[in-house]
């Protein structure tokens, strides 16, 4: 295998890792102004992913850093063309992390009400923003032959473009509220679970269509799906089957999960060898080989083996700290730090229960 191979799975890693663990964050934030019937509810439902989420946007801030250094060519062109909507995902971001900052410093309704909605907007809009220009990456926009973009932005929102937002935008909304049910307790899961029985469907079938559209889109003999886009409808399907179950939280947040990482594995295993696709001539596509020189490739290899695995190890511990249920007094502030010590046992009554 070589070392443009090498990395371009490497950077869909990151990506799927990006969506796996930021996708539920996305959708605990859009959820809560539903789900939350009142100021102390909402709170609660955003002290479930107070630990973790600012660590979760770490994987966006790598996969650029990765592309950037592996792939300059494609870093540059999409980020060219992109601009618009990635610079909305940023300021997406700032919002969410601002309002989860803010929510709390006034003890007024109307105040943190306004907050709760602001940040579900911010939710909603990355994944969306996000999976649009991902998907465009493979449906393609104008690109010359100095790999320079020479479109507009109306060449950005094209629909199989839209379709693989909106495609993210559900999952990430059925990983959240997935993810509710594994962490919270009483009328809450309950309706966290309602809700993802009814958007376990939708998911299924958006994610259907896209994955069609994925396997069509390419210039191939065959218009059967490939084995991932199999295995992503597949989990899809048993997490939707699942999703309204008084049990099996686990097996049904586990199936989203894999639902986003063959999602995401389908997406580049179709774009490859190409990193971007020219709707211009085929001629100009950017690939793989399009890339840093074999020096710097093999000085991030090193790299990358040495510290992969330790942000794996310090996410697994992360979640494995607050892997207890929260209950209403037990629930973390927002603006929890990830290294912070777990909170003590609770009173009689209301013991954590682990997953």
């Amino acid at each position: 295998m070589s070392l443009q191979t090498t990395w371009f799975i490497l950077i869909t890693v990151l990506w799927s890792g990006f969506f796996l663990l930021e996708g539920f964050d996305f959708g605990v934030g859009m959820l809560t102004p539903f789900v939350g019937r009142d100021l102390d509810e909402r709170r609660l439902l955003k002290g479930t992913t107070g630990p973790f989420w600012d660590g979760n946007e770490v994987w966006l801030i790598v996969a650029g850093g990765a592309t950037f250094a592996a792939f300059p060519d494609w870093y540059a062109t999409m980020f060219s063309a992109f601009y618009v909507p990635l610079i909305l995902v940023l300021a997406a971001l700032i919002v969410r992390a601002t309002g989860t900052e803010y929510r709390d410093r006034r003890d007024s309704e109307r105040w943190q009400t306004a907050w709760d909605w602001v940040i579900a907007v911010a939710c909603l809009l990355a994944p969306l923003l996000l999976g649009i220009a991902l998907g465009g990456l493979l449906g393609g926009v104008p690109i010359d032959s100095d790999m320079e973009f020479t479109g507009g932005f109306v060449d950005l929102v094209q629909p199989y473009a839209l379709v693989t937002g909106a495609t993210f935008l559900a999952l990430s909304l059925l990983q959240g509220a997935l993810f509710l049910r594994l962490r919270i307790t009483d009328d809450l899961r309950a309706r966290a679970q309602r809700s993802a029985r009814t958007i376990a469907v939708v998911a299924v079938v958006v994610l259907a269509v896209q994955l069609v559209w994925t396997t069509v889109i390419e210039p191939g003999d065959t218009v059967i799906p490939g084995a991932w886009a199999w295995l992503a409808i597949t989990f899809a399907v048993a997490a939707a089957l699942v999703a309204g179950e008084d049990r099996h939280e686990g097996w049904a947040f586990a199936s989203s999960s894999a639902a986003v990482v063959f999602t995401m594995a389908n997406l580049f295993a179709t774009l490859y060898p190409n990193t971007m696709v020219s709707a211009t001539s085929t001629a100009n596509n950017i690939t793989v080989y399009d890339s840093s020189s074999p020096y710097t490739l093999r000085l991030m290899t090193i790299v990358a083996a040495v510290m992969v695995p330790v942000v794996l190890a310090y996410t697994a511990w992360n979640y494995w700290v607050y892997r207890q249920r929260i209950h209403p007094r037990t629930a973390p502030t927002p603006t929890d730090d990830a290294d912070a010590a777990p909170p003590p046992a609770p009173a009689s009554g209301l013991s954590a229960e682990s997953h």
